[in-house]
């Protein structure tokens, strides 16, 4: 119906691209999540440290970008780096 209307059309298409754009920006999130905790799960600390910087960078530029809510990301971000620390004692 909305689509015989230009701005229906021009929406439709608006959302279509933030769609692709937020599902390709969550799946990069997902993959980098597991690639934290893997590191983790090594038991190494220079290497979880090394790819939290990674994450935290992901985590940090999606909310900002309104992916994931901000909260969301900081939250995310502080838990991820309290199992580091805990590490490295």
């Amino acid at each position: 119906m909305a689509l015989r209307i230009k701005s229906g059309i021009k929406r439709n298409r608006q959302h279509e691209k933030r769609r692709a754009r937020n599902t390709d920006v969550k799946s990069d999130l997902k993959t980098q999540l597991k690639k934290f905790h893997a590191a983790v799960d090594s038991k190494d600390p220079e290497s979880a440290k090394q790819v939290l910087q990674e994450t935290e960078s992901k985590l940090r530029k999606a909310g900002t970008k309104g992916v994931i809510h901000k909260k969301t990301a900081s939250r995310k971000v502080s838990r991820l780096s309290k199992l580091v620390s805990g590490m490295s004692k």
